[in-house]
């Protein structure tokens, strides 16, 4: 790149010194043309063209000059140069008939004339580097991982395949794999970008895995990059967007949905007929997946002129899945409730950031959306305003729309935290995502002995947005081996104090979880940040069941990453660690594992607050 802005700047300077070493205008006619003198009368006589001289070599084919009586110089045709004959396999041909039958995209191909890149040369961008966060925008570093194995690199991304159970956890990943690196040494980065999108659209983060494709160009794709875009674009409801990689990129596939991706594409690119024809005949094949096909009509029928009238029935369809979900909305299409009530958590979680959608019916979905750390607080509040803002609001939303408001502006602290008591309940069921609803409201609790009971919510409410300095307020006031103090025993950002025996031993009586799991996690938390005696640690892991030290291939894996301290690769190997469903399936030895080698490559922060989010939600 530096050859080549030295080479373009040395031919601006070369122009420019053209350009200024011209004065005046220059008379471009030869001397005497500009008022020439009469000329004799010519006396026809015979000429001859002049020999050549010895510069001026004779060239066997080049046309020579004819003489004519007027003494002027015609220049004959030039000759065709002749063309050795050939033999030319014409088997391969196709016939009139098979021209006739292929489509627009088919006779591209067959006559070389479907372009390899759809940009511009100058737009073009490089593959050194992919991602949409750099170093100043929160992003790791872009070399961390240049010079690690590429199959180590491989087998992590790919092994990665779950949501995380950390909601800590998944925000750290997403902040890796969205970071602008390069590709390990010895893996393509188009396959590097192509294993991340993955891992981020399986976390269900589709616009940053959208945002991902999106920074390499079309003609750079791969089939397995391009199937990761269109579940990018499906995930976003984002369907016409898909359609570069569907119509520019073989994909190898030749599915429903990839015949149906593939006519809404042709509908939009002005091919309107074939189209219809495509879905209509995909139709009549079609049996268990009718309503899709239906949907893919209407939304060729909207490209163009294109006037096809489609009746949408959702009887009888069976459940709501991720492409069915975004075809609907991006046709606003209006899906019944009792089927989005139904609908599984991966189609939830994309209709948490659906703008289609109401945001009353957005509302249900931000529950898990923030408990998984798609949805920030700040975000799951500005929901909840649109929704309290909407006069014709109804049920559990606009009821909690009401008491976080209440929760905010009550002018009784009292009030304020029954409130927040209502949200957390959520009409019986207790949720994650609540308490990240009232993160910063819990934030705005005054301290007070008064509250104390209900201090250990507050403060996991609060760090939930990472506001351990607002939790710190409540040091005063609750009492050791509390679910409170353990909390802010993690939490603490100077973390100074070694935590006691007696300290520990009163959590551990005190602790009504299932097989203590928040004692456990309590312990594995202290001692990947370092804050217990090691005494200690061996007297309460034999107490409990547990074996921080054991070893395994990836406890291994990630205590090398961390010695090496590249944060990027313990990043995606706690990652690859965290993946499941519910806190249960998540171990104090992994837990102290993800701590401690986050610590040891600056990540005190991220380490801070998964621990103190596994002893809240164990």
């Amino acid at each position: 790149m530096k050859s080549a802005w030295l080479v373009g700047g040395a031919a601006l300077a070369l122009t420019s010194a053209v350009v200024f070493a011209q004065d005046a205008p220059v008379d471009l006619l030869p001397p005497g043309f500009d008022d020439p003198a009469p000329a004799p009368t010519p006396t026809p006589r015979a000429t001859r063209a002049p020999a050549a001289t010895p510069t001026q070599a004779a060239q066997p084919n080049a046309p020579q000059p004819t003489a004519t009586q007027s003494g002027e110089i015609v220049q004959p045709l030039p000759t065709q140069p002749s063309v050795p004959s050939a033999d030319l396999d014409l088997s391969d041909l196709p016939t009139l008939e098979e021209l006739e039958a292929m489509s627009t995209d088919e006779l591209d191909e067959l006559l070389g004339l479907k372009p390899k890149y759809d940009i511009p040369p100058a737009a073009r961008r490089s593959t050194e580097r992919i991602g949409v966060l750099g170093g100043g925008e929160g992003g790791l570093p872009s070399a961390s991982l240049a010079l690690q194995p590429a199959d180590l690199v491989r087998a992590v991304l790919a092994g990665t395949t779950r949501p995380m159970v950390s909601r800590w956890g998944h925000i750290l990943l997403r902040r890796a794999l969205a970071s602008r690196l390069a590709a390990p040494q010895g893996m393509d980065p188009v396959e590097f970008a192509t294993l991340r999108a993955d891992v981020l659209n399986a976390m269900g983060e589709h616009v940053v895995a959208r945002a991902l494709v999106q920074d390499v160009d079309t003609a750079n794709y791969s089939p397995a990059l391009a199937n990761a875009a269109i579940a990018a674009y499906i995930g976003t409801s984002d369907i016409v967007g898909a359609c570069p990689a569907v119509r520019l990129v073989d994909a190898e596939r030749d599915d429903t949905e990839w015949q149906m991706l593939a006519g809404i594409c042709n509908a939009f690119a002005g091919e309107e007929t074939r189209a219809q024809n495509d879905l209509r005949r995909l139709l009549n094949r079609t049996e268990d997946d009718r309503i899709d096909v239906l949907l893919a009509q209407r939304f060729a029928g909207s490209a163009g002129r294109g006037r096809r009238a489609v009746t949408i029935e959702w009887d009888g369809t069976g459940a709501i899945t991720p492409w069915r979900f975004a075809l609907a909305n991006s046709l606003g299409e209006p899906i019944p409730d009792d089927l989005l009530d139904e609908a599984g958590a991966e189609v939830l979680r994309n209709a948490a950031i659906t703008p289609a959608l109401a945001p009353v019916q957005r509302a249900a979905a931000a529950d898990i959306a923030g408990a998984g750390g798609i949805l920030s607080a700040a975000a799951m509040v500005d929901l909840y305003s649109q929704i309290f803002a909407e006069q014709e609001a109804e049920g559990d939303p606009a009821l909690t729309a009401s008491r976080l408001r209440e929760a905010y502006v009550g002018s009784d602290p009292a009030q304020r935290l029954a409130a927040i008591r209502d949200i957390w309940s959520g009409g019986g069921d207790f949720s994650y995502g609540r308490q990240v609803l009232t993160a910063y409201a819990a934030a705005r609790m005054p301290v007070s002995g008064d509250f104390a009971d209900d201090a250990g919510g507050l403060i996991a409410s609060m760090l939930t947005a990472g506001l351990d300095r607002d939790a710190l307020r409540w040091a005063g006031e609750v009492d050791a081996g509390s679910l409170a103090w353990g909390l802010l025993a993690l939490a603490d950002p100077d973390g100074t104090e070694t935590i006691t025996d007696g300290e520990l031993d009163a959590f551990v009586d005190d602790d009504g979880s299932a097989g203590q799991h928040k004692s456990r996690m309590l312990l594995a938390g202290l001692a990947g940040l370092g804050r217990v005696e090691s005494a200690e640690i061996a007297e309460y892991s034999d107490r409990l069941g547990i074996t921080l030290s054991a070893q395994t291939r990836w406890t291994r894996m990630i205590e090398r990453a961390a010695e090496a301290g590249n944060p990027t690769l313990v990043a995606m190997l706690a990652g690859l660690g965290m993946q499941g469903s519910d806190w249960e399936q998540m171990t104090a030895r992994h837990l102290y594992h993800i701590v401690s080698a986050l610590r040891s490559v600056g990540l005190e922060a991220e380490a801070r607050m998964i621990a103190a989010e596994a002893v809240a939600r164990a």
